[in-house]
C-alpha cells in the first residue's frame, strides 16, 4: 500500500487515496510493479459520513480494453453513474489509473447526476482487480518504459579488493 501523497511530490490534497501495487518483474535493482487496487483512507471515509444523510454504495464490474476485470465501489450511485463508470473504464488499465489519480471519474458522475439530484463528495471508494490477463514480459516493460541493460541472471563481478 502506498499513499498517493507519497507517490507524487508535493501533492497533499490527494493523500487520502491508497494504491496497491504488485511486483510483476525484478530486473537487477529495479522492481517493475503493476496496479493491484485502490481505496480511500479510513479518515476520509469518516469525513464523508454526515448526520441525517443516507449513504448509497454499490459496486460495478468493468472489463478494461487490455483484459483486466475491475470492481469499482462507488458511493452515491445511480444508473447514470453505472454508465459513466463503464464508459470511462473501457480503456487500458494505464488510462484507468491515470483517471483515478485526480478522481475525474467521481467528478464526471457528480456533474452528470447533478441535473437529476444535486450531489457532492462523490468518490470511487475502492477498486479491486478481480482478474488480470497472463503477464507478458514485453507488456510490463512497455508499461514502465524502463530499459534495463542487465537481465535476470546478472551477477556483479567479484572484486579483488574492498
Amino acid at each position: 500500500n502506498m499513499s498517493l501523497g507519497d507517490l507524487k511530490t508535493n501533492d497533499n490534497d490527494s493523500a487520502f487515496r491508497k494504491f496497491k501495487l504488485q511486483v510483476e518483474l525484478v530486473q537487477g535493482k529495479h522492481c517493475l510493479t503493476n496496479f493491484y487496487g485502490m481505496n480511500l483512507t479510513k479518515d476520509k471515509l469518516c469525513t464523508l459520513l454526515k448526520k441525517w444523510q443516507s449513504t448509497i454504495e454499490a459496486h460495478v464490474d468493468v472489463k478494461t480494453a487490455d483484459g483486466y476485470l475491475l470492481r469499482f465501489f462507488v458511493s452515491r450511485i445511480r444508473r447514470k453513474m453505472l454508465e459513466i463508470v463503464n464508459r470511462e473504464c473501457s480503456v487500458e488499465l494505464k488510462d484507468v489509473v491515470n483517471r483515478l489519480i485526480p478522481d475525474s471519474i467521481g467528478r464526471k458522475i457528480e456533474k452528470a447526476a447533478g441535473s437529476i439530484f444535486p450531489m457532492h463528495d462523490v468518490h470511487v471508494r475502492k477498486v479491486k482487480v478481480l482478474r488480470k490477463p497472463k503477464a507478458e514480459l514485453g507488456k510490463i516493460i512497455e508499461l514502465h518504459g524502463v530499459k534495463v541493460a542487465r537481465l535476470d541472471g546478472y551477477e556483479p563481478p567479484v572484486l579483488k579488493s574492498v
